[in-house]
């Protein structure tokens, strides 16, 4: 556990680092909608007040210009029987100039404030003026109402027109400070975004060199894992092979020890025996009995030893070949038990590798035996094929079966090993009530 731990804690600094990244991100382009939502509102805000003020303006010096027109006509054409109604329409222009100054927005600059109560107070003087000269008109003659024209009315419309186009040109100022003023703020978001941009990716960067270098360090460990799994795992084929090797080799040492050593020592015994038994009189009923015995008891050891000998190794296999060796384990399991075994051999050469021999017999033998001792069954086939690049091994039961993936017994695995070895394959197929079938298949030697 203690191995893994680095392992964990760098995967959890990668994953909080990566999700840094992506929260910091998050943040970065929500500040920036922001920002750009405030600049555009501010935007939208100062060009709708500019478009406002310069509509004022437009109606205000529309009416100035109405108004200065009509009062200079008024003045120079003047004359005893001007009508009355000229005054009405110059009354008129002074009422639609006054609605366009009261339609000019809220003043919120102090510069601004002061600019429009000056173009008020230069209107109130010339209206004032105005109505002066237009009260004392019926007094006064031509001449002395263009003088009055000249010194009085002209001198204070110039000042509202003065006062009108400082109060442009503070609009139109304001305007472009405004415009300044968002570049400037934009300039400074897209600095701060840039410099965050930066920021993101250098160290998405160093996190993804610390990822590419752990992953690296994790794939090059897995593969030594791996190549020493692999190298465990010959290792441990090569000595299961050893052992089947030594195990064979000691159960043919032990077969031989048994059929030469003891077996002939038990036929010099039996030989013995019988010229003994030739010595003894033939009254002796006693001593012949007893020597009966002995001689029952010796041929009893050494059927027992050879068949200990043979079922260790039967030494048909090597002198006989694999096909009687087979049909003499199966006539061997038919007589102790209560299952008939039948033996079919197809095309199986008697040049077949000592391997090839001992791992055939060994899977049946094993086959056989579990069928007599756990399947209850009372007929069994074994089949040898040898034909297309391949020898087939089948052994059938029709026993009582059993669930082939749910039992594995140390049987099953030392025959998949000797079959493994041998780079074949083996299959089991059983179910309950539905018989076992064993069946193998070994690469055909070249």
């Amino acid at each position: 556990m203690d191995a893994l731990r680095p392992g964990r804690t760098l995967r959890w600094v990668l994953l909080g680092g990566f999700g840094g990244l992506l929260a910091l991100a998050s943040v970065a382009g929500f500040e920036a909608l922001r920002a750009l939502e405030n600049m555009h509102a501010e935007e939208q805000q100062a060009r709708t007040a500019y478009l406002a003020r310069s509509q004022a303006l437009l109606e205000f010096r529309q009416g100035l210009d109405a108004w200065g027109s009509r009062v200079q006509e008024y003045f120079l054409t003047w004359s005893p029987d001007t009508p009355s109604d000229a005054v009405d329409g110059i009354q008129g222009v002074v009422v639609q100039i006054r609605t366009a100054l009261n339609g000019w927005p809220q003043a919120g600059d102090p510069e601004e404030r002061q600019l429009v109560e000056a173009l008020r107070s230069a209107l109130q003087e010339q209206e004032q003026a105005v109505n002066d000269g237009l009260a004392e008109g019926r007094t006064k003659d031509t001449a002395r109402m263009n003088r009055y024209l000249h010194d009085e009315v002209l001198p204070r419309h110039d000042r509202v027109v003065q006062s009108e186009e400082k109060i442009a040109v503070w609009d139109h100022r304001h305007f472009s400070g405004l415009d300044a003023q968002l570049v400037e703020q934009f300039a400074a978001v897209r600095t701060r975004l840039s410099r965050l941009l930066v920021v993101i990716l250098g160290s998405g960067f160093l996190l993804a060199m610390a990822s590419i270098v752990y992953i690296l360090g994790q794939d090059r460990e897995a593969r030594q894992r791996y190549a020493e799994l692999v190298e465990s795992r010959t290792q441990l084929s090569d000595l299961s092979a050893r052992l089947l090797e030594a195990q064979e080799e000691e159960r043919r040492s032990i077969s031989r020890e048994l059929h030469d050593e003891v077996g002939q020592s038990l036929g010099a015994l039996l030989v013995d025996v019988g010229r003994l038994a030739a010595d003894i009189a033939p009254e002796d009923s006693v001593a012949r009995e007893r020597l009966k015995r002995v001689k029952e008891l010796a041929e009893g050891s050494v059927n027992s030893v050879r068949n200990i000998a043979l079922l260790l190794r039967p030494s048909m296999l090597d002198d006989l070949g694999l096909v009687a060796a087979l049909e003499w384990l199966a006539r061997e399991v038919s007589r102790r038990g209560e299952m008939e075994v039948e033996v079919e051999a197809s095309g199986v050469s008697a040049s077949l590798p000592e391997d090839y021999k001992t791992c055939i017999y060994r899977v049946v033998q094993e086959a056989l035996n579990n069928a007599q001792k756990h399947s209850g069954g009372h007929n069994a086939r074994v089949r040898v094929e040898q034909a297309n690049g391949q020898i087939a091994i089948r052994i059938h039961d029709d026993g009582r079966g059993f669930e082939a993936t749910r039992t594995r017994g140390m049987g099953l695995l030392g025959m998949e090993e000797r079959v493994t070895r041998l780079k074949g394959t083996l299959r089991v197929e059983s179910a309950p009530g539905a018989g076992t079938t064993v069946e193998a298949r070994l690469p055909e030697v070249s």
